[in-house]
């Protein structure tokens, strides 16, 4: 059985660091683990750790790890495409996700309110660990 791959927006990283027994902290450990594979990419990346930096009790150390040059998707992924995205910062996301076969992971009200008009799989923490762990 192949492994899902699974693009994480950056409030998933939050959700996880603030509550060890959250689904979003399910899913990163399920990451670690190996279980699911992380799809990322330059932008992605350093907007999850632009946003870590910013909230004092959280710290990219317990992330980093999982940024693997093995999980990295090289190639474009054109983010302007995902203008039904209200958010632009989400599109960066949804269009990896696309290009990557990947499941997107959010707690995003953009990305949640439009997810039956995309292409994409976009799941809660909670639906994705009910569903698919």
């Amino acid at each position: 059985m192949p492994i899902t791959r699974v693009v994480l927006d950056t409030n998933i990283f939050v959700a996880a660091g603030f509550n060890p027994s959250s689904s979003a902290a399910a899913i990163i450990r399920a990451v670690r683990e190996g279980r699911l594979a992380l799809v990322w990419n330059e932008a992605t990346r350093d907007e999850t750790r632009k946003i870590i930096e910013q909230i004092p009790p959280l710290d990219w150390a317990l992330f980093e790890d999982l940024f693997t040059p093995g999980s990295e998707y090289g190639g474009e992924t054109y983010p302007n495409t995902f203008d039904a995205i209200e958010d632009p910062d989400d599109r960066k996301f949804a269009a990896l996700a696309d290009f990557a076969g990947a499941v997107l992971i959010s707690n995003d009200d953009h990305l949640l309110a439009i997810r039956d008009a995309l292409d994409i799989p976009v799941m809660t923490p909670g639906e994705f660990v009910q569903k698919e762990m």
